[in-house]
């Protein structure tokens, strides 16, 4: 791989409300070592992170079914304050409970409006409203389309022993990186649409650029 090794930093378990207002426990895990320097997170759920040795260094206990994995990119408007402006917030929500209920792993990536960081996101949004879609609208402040990187997140599941897993998204170049990183993707789980009365015109551009994916099963040994 071109990319280093990430090690396990430290892991302490957290009680979590989602928003229907259900209980449930996680255990979140930090790194050292990943190659950007920021302090992405690992949350195990659902009795995921009890596979794992308690040390340092943690090995994945083989299951009949690699753990159902989101990559999740942080959105502060939508994921903490609630904006419809896109579909962030209800995805995080979905994955929380889907993972909660089925064990797996949602790891939450400090890459903020598609990798652009918070303020040029807000920017970007004054594009939109002058009539610019979301990918046109960070082009035009001499950004990439889309400028997210996932080796982060294969670091991540490297560093918990994870090289299979069943993902947890609709977005055909999430998977196309992982792979490329040595993550193997033997299962696309399609999430929701959640629409909203503000969000129409981003989820149409969305679906225009990245259509949906179709799942892919494989047999799991």
């Amino acid at each position: 791989m071109s990319w280093p090794p990430a090690t396990l930093r430290a892991q302490v378990s957290i009680p979590l409300t989602l928003a229907d207002g259900s209980r449930v426990t996680a255990r979140a895990f930090t790194f050292t070592g990943l190659r950007d320097g920021r302090e992405h997170l690992a949350l195990g759920l659902g009795g995921w992170a009890d596979e794992l040795d308690t040390g340092t260094s943690p090995r994945w206990t083989p299951l009949t079914r690699p753990p159902l994995t989101r990559v999740h990119s942080e959105c502060l408007t939508g994921d903490v304050l609630g904006s419809r402006r896109c579909d962030c917030g209800p995805q995080l929500d979905e994955a929380l409970h889907r993972l909660a209920e089925e064990g797996g792993l949602l790891l939450y990536l400090r890459q903020e409006g598609r990798g652009i960081g918070l303020y040029s996101k807000l920017d970007a949004y004054v594009l939109q409203d002058e009539g610019l879609d979301t990918y046109e609208a960070n082009v035009a402040l001499g950004y990439e389309e889309d400028a997210r990187d996932y080796t982060v997140a294969a670091q991540m599941l490297r560093a918990l022993g994870v090289d299979r897993v069943a993902l947890l998204t609709n977005n055909a170049d999430k998977v196309a990186q992982l792979e490329a990183l040595g993550v193997d993707v033997v299962e696309k789980v399609p999430t929701g649409v959640h629409r909203s009365d503000a969000n129409g015109r981003y989820l149409a551009t969305k679906l225009d650029r990245h259509p949906p994916l179709a799942p892919r099963h494989q047999a799991h040994g």
